[in-house]
Order: structure tokens, then C-alpha cells, then sequence
């Protein structure tokens, strides 16, 4: 097994947590919502306990845990759209946006399991599948409440 690339997919994995939550921690403080806000530290919350696990894996295989975001990209564009939307505390606009940021993580994880297994173990495999089932989770709750909410 590769441990160098072992170590860059789990760091991307990582990186795309990260992402997740310093997103959702920005959104949480700057809408009104309580809803949202419950929602948001939720959503959070999960990519937390994601990285304190793929952190451990990388420690554990001799690598350093990155603690980058991909902010430079997509990914920023998106935060800024909620930033954008809780300014004007457009409900519908703000679940949009986020579902947007879960769709570039699930897709994010999808890839890894797709592309990346051979370099993975099969613990590394099951708790990716794992996260990746979590993550489903929240893009689901957003979705839904994204098309529950009246125009």
C-alpha cells in the first residue's frame, strides 16, 4: 500500500470537511434562523466527527493532517452565494446554496470511493462509506427543507 497517497485522499477528504465547517459555522452565525442555526451546527457537527476520524488515520500512518480548506474555488463561491443570501435572509436561497456545498462533498467522497479504494484499507473503505452515508443524510435534510420552503 501506497502511504503517500493513501495520506493525499484522506487529506482531501479531510479538506472537503473543512470546508463544510468553517461554511456552516459562518452560516450559522450570521443567520437570524434558529432553525438554521440548529441546522447549520449540525451540519457541522458531522464534519467534525468525520475529521477527528480521517485525522487519526493520517497520524496513524505517519502523514500531517491538513488543516486547509478549498476555499480558493468552487467552494468559496458557494459561501459567499449563503453569505450573500442570509444578507438578505433569503430562506430558500440560503438551503440552495448549501445544498450546492453538500453536493461538492458528497461528490468529493463519491470520487475517493470511486476512484481511490486501492489505496485505501478496507477499515479506511467501511468508514469512508460511512461518512459518505452521513453526509447523504445531511444533503437529504437540506434538499428537503430547500423544497419545503415556499418561494
Amino acid at each position: 500500500m501506497n502511504n503517500e497517497k493513501t495520506i493525499e485522499v484522506l487529506n482531501t477528504l479531510i479538506q472537503i470537511n473543512n470546508d463544510r465547517i468553517e461554511g456552516y459555522e459562518t452560516a450559522s452565525d450570521e443567520t437570524l434562523e434558529q432553525d438554521l442555526k440548529t441546522l447549520f451546527s449540525k451540519l457541522a457537527q458531522t464534519s467534525i466527527d468525520n475529521n477527528r476520524e480521517l485525522t487519526g488515520e493520517v497520524s496513524m500512518l505517519g502523514g500531517v493532517p491538513t488543516d486547509s480548506t478549498k476555499t480558493a474555488g468552487k467552494f468559496f463561491r458557494v459561501w459567499m452565494d449563503v453569505k450573500a443570501a442570509l444578507t438578505n435572509n433569503d430562506r430558500k436561497l440560503i438551503l440552495n446554496s448549501c445544498e450546492y456545498g453538500e453536493d461538492n462533498a458528497k461528490n468529493t467522497y463519491a470520487e475517493a470511493l470511486k476512484n481511490d479504494t486501492e489505496y485505501l484499507t478496507s477499515d479506511q473503505i467501511a468508514m469512508i462509506r460511512l461518512h459518505y452515508a452521513q453526509l447523504m443524510v445531511d444533503h437529504d435534510n437540506v434538499k428537503y427543507l430547500r423544497d419545503a420552503t415556499e418561494v
